[in-house]
């Protein structure tokens, strides 16, 4: 009797267990791990987007690489298995897809702006932008190949024609560089613990965390560059329908609101 009662409890707890488990069959993107390549400077902003994605699909994990856009594409291409890549730049997103990895049209979904940031205790008594050219200024910019390290070249150029700056000031301020880094983070840190007296980084890096120690200088509107943010899914994604679920997040009022509490400017769909 005991045999029988012990059978007839496996065997009805085995009838609960299968629906549940058919169930998470049919749903493989409810357990699935979204891995999202994307750029250093968004690493604030889509972290708590992911957080949301993973609150509103229990089960789902949304894992981040964030790195200098050039780094991502080097390790996408050698054949790192990501779903979703988002650059800082168009550049490397042309890239990947000169290389065939990408799957559909990218879309740029946000845009950032330079600002100069120096620590707070300001040991290169840096009182405005034309003193970067200043001999004996130590610089710290990203390198050619990181976006904002592109970017920065690109301010510095422009800001060589505005009025009040000398047409030799970018060679003058590339000359005081002391340092080119990887990623956007490695130059605030590098200025945040004023091993610099002064670097050029995204907005949008310029966070509660790090306000504190340092300060902001802005530049002028002729000189400014808008950075592009474009992403897409890759080609060979296990996880495509997680994959559009964080597209469709990104592009959500919800999301848009997060990119601006961030200090980027979220670019709708609609928009061009």
């Amino acid at each position: 009797m005991k045999r029988i009662f012990n059978t007839l409890a496996c065997l009805i707890a085995a009838a609960l267990v299968a629906p549940s488990f058919a169930a998470s069959e049919s749903k493989p993107d409810e357990r699935a791990t979204l891995t999202v390549f994307a750029a250093a400077s968004l690493a604030e902003p889509f972290g708590e987007l992911g957080r949301m994605l993973e609150s509103s699909q229990p089960g789902l994990k949304v894992r981040f690489n964030f790195a200098g856009s050039q780094q991502l594409a080097a390790q996408i291409e050698q054949g790192a298995a990501a779903d979703l890549f988002a650059s800082a730049d168009e550049r490397w997103m042309q890239y990947l897809s000169q290389r065939d990895k990408i799957d559909g049209e990218p879309r740029v979904f946000a845009h950032n702006s330079l600002v100069v940031i120096v620590p707070r205790s300001n040991p290169g008594r840096i009182s405005a932008l034309p003193d970067l050219a200043h001999r004996g200024v130590k610089l710290v910019i990203g390198a050619a190949a990181v976006p904002v390290g592109a970017y920065s070249r690109e301010a510095l150029r422009r800001l060589s024609a505005e009025p009040g700056y000398s047409p030799q000031y970018a060679s003058q301020v590339l000359a005081n560089v002391v340092s080119e880094e990887e990623n956007v983070k490695s130059v605030v840190t590098k200025v945040q613990i004023a091993e610099a007296d002064a670097g050029m980084v995204y907005r949008s890096d310029v966070n509660a965390s790090v306000a504190r120690y340092l300060k902001i200088f802005e530049l002028p509107a002729g000189a400014q560059v808008v950075a592009n943010y474009p992403i897409a899914p890759l080609k060979g994604s296990a996880h495509a329908e997680a994959a559009q679920a964080f597209l469709a997040l990104l592009a959500s009022p919800e999301g848009q609101a997060v990119l601006e509490r961030h200090q980027m400017k979220p670019v709708s769909p609609a928009t061009p």
